[in-house]
């Protein structure tokens, strides 16, 4: 006797809900067999304030935020009481953001501006050589690593190494650093290095090694900028980044 039509239907449902169950519980027990394991920080990088953790060390941008330019403030570059400002290559004039920090510092890239002009995106600042003032400034970190997107959350170590504005644009950070884990759920350290494009919702990173838990990791790593909690206080200019880590070791 055939079977009914509905009955038919329900078996082969049930069927591939078997098979689909079988095949993703295979996939998570192949990928722990593996070591896959992802990892998730919270980055903030802060420049200026009171509590810094990163400075530009090189270049005229550094110069600049260090005070080392004649007639520049040390964490800005306004023109003195009744000073006029003086146009940069491209028309643009200098500009800094609401703490001071000069146009184009960090990983921000022209956030932090301060604008006025509704939403008209700053001009990037030219040098005499037609390329971006920020092009080639080297930036040393030591950003605190959380385990929330709060300042205040669980700390879960730093964050230590440099990035440098390789783009003439001033639109892209290689970045290099180590993820030195000191508390939570896990330890050691970590490496991580690529390109940082700013003003994307998503830039990815490669995991080149680590030590003890981590030694031999490979992997990558999405970064995603975030805007900071207005539940914690920095006077500085904080860019919160989220790093997502797919790790194989």
């Amino acid at each position: 006797m055939p079977m009914p039509m509905s009955m038919s239907k329900q078996l082969s449902t049930s069927i591939f809900l078997t098979l689909l169950v079988a095949t993703m519980a295979a996939a998570v027990a192949v990928a722990e067999a593996e070591g896959e394991h992802v990892i998730e920080l919270y980055m903030h990088d802060i420049l200026g304030g009171s509590s810094p953790t990163a400075r530009p060390v090189t270049g005229l941008l550094g110069n600049i935020y260090s005070g080392q330019v004649p007639f520049a403030r040390p964490v800005g570059f306004l023109p003195p009481k009744g000073g006029v400002v003086i146009p940069n290559a491209n028309g643009a004039l200098p500009t800094v953001s609401t703490n001071g920090i000069p146009l184009g510092t960090g990983l921000a890239g022209t956030t932090f501006t301060g604008n006025t002009n509704g939403n008209v995106r700053p001009a990037t600042q030219l040098g005499a050589d037609g390329l971006g003032l920020g092009f080639g400034t080297i930036t040393v970190i030591d950003d605190i690593l959380t385990s929330g997107p709060e300042l205040g959350s669980q700390q879960l170590g730093k964050a230590q190494g440099v990035y440098v504005a390789s783009s003439t644009t001033g639109t892209t950070q290689m970045m290099t650093f180590t993820a030195m884990i000191e508390g939570g759920e896990y330890g050691d350290s970590i490496n991580f290095y690529g390109v940082y494009r700013i003003g994307s919702t998503m830039s990815r990173l490669s995991v080149t090694g680590g030590t003890g838990k981590f030694k031999n990791a490979c992997g990558f790593a999405e970064i995603r900028p975030l805007i900071p909690s207005g539940q914690h206080f920095t006077d500085g200019a904080e860019t919160l980044l989220r790093i997502t880590a797919h790790l194989s070791y």
